[in-house]
């Protein structure tokens, strides 16, 4: 081999060898952006997906998470009654990919806990506020709807973005809780007595409905009873008799003054 080879392998060797070491390229991965930093200056524009240059031991790449993340917190405060209130709320955010580099920049990689969090603490504190308990139970949605308008309208010019804010639970006092128990219990047992009553005179009604109906027969029947009428049913009534007399004479007969007779026939 000669010695325009060996050196042309030396160089490539040594070319190889330094782009290892200071790796000139970055791979910025899906859901991510990418920040420059050039001696420590924030660049304003990102690197998106995809394999980027840089210089070597001049620039530095930090990469900002863009997917959807979940935050989770506990929070105590208190309601418009003075309640006292734990709540548990959990919030999906998003860095949006034009604002990493200002995120970077301004707050630093610790946006959730910077930003975040306390912004949900003070959210909950001001909207159970307006609500008292007992509402907090019934409007709960709106409630959570308020809380996530809030939450948006103090972290969107960081470039956060909300995308769903729950309210996974609400944890009131022992004795409000033995409250609202007893009060369902009272509506319960209020709402049986209103619908037994209801029954009741449903079925007085129904009685009364039916006796005058009764009567009113009573009085058509007796208003078309005559003296032909009953000259007649006394005509059918003896018809009948006589339909059903065997033949045979009766042993008893009474005379006109009520004596009963027995007189044998043979």
């Amino acid at each position: 081999m000669s010695k325009k080879w060996i050196k042309a392998l030396v160089i490539t060797v040594v070319c190889i060898i330094i782009l290892l070491v200071v790796n000139p390229f970055v791979v910025i991965p899906a859901g991510h952006t990418g920040v420059r930093l050039t001696f420590g200056s924030v660049s304003d524009t990102t690197l998106q997906e995809g394999l980027h240059l840089k210089i070597p031991l001049v620039q530095v790449i930090k990469l900002i998470d863009n997917r959807i993340q979940i935050m989770q917190a506990e929070c105590a405060s208190a309601s418009k009654d003075l309640q006292n209130i734990s709540s548990v709320i959990a919030v999906n955010y998003r860095i949006s990919t034009k604002s990493s580099a200002g995120i970077y920049k301004n707050v630093g990689m610790e946006y959730a806990n910077i930003i975040i969090a306390p912004a949900i603490q003070e959210v909950v504190k001001a909207t159970t506020a307006k609500f008292t308990a007992e509402e907090l139970i019934t409007r709960r949605q709106d409630a959570s709807e308020d809380m996530k308008d809030i939450l948006i309208a103090k972290t969107q010019t960081y470039g956060i973005v909300i995308e769903n804010f729950n309210i996974i639970n609400f944890d009131f006092s022992t004795e409000f809780n033995a409250a609202i128990e007893a009060k369902q219990t009272a509506q319960q047992m209020a709402l049986k007595a209103e619908q037994d009553l209801i029954r009741i005179q449903i079925e007085a009604e129904q009685k009364v409905a039916q006796a005058k109906a009764e009567a009113e027969a009573l009085k058509v029947q007796k208003q078309e009873i005559t003296d032909e009428l009953l000259r007649l049913r006394q005509i059918e009534a003896s018809l009948k008799a006589i339909e059903k007399w065997d033949g045979v004479m009766p042993k008893f007969i009474t005379s006109g003054s009520g004596t009963i007779f027995n007189i044998p026939v043979e």
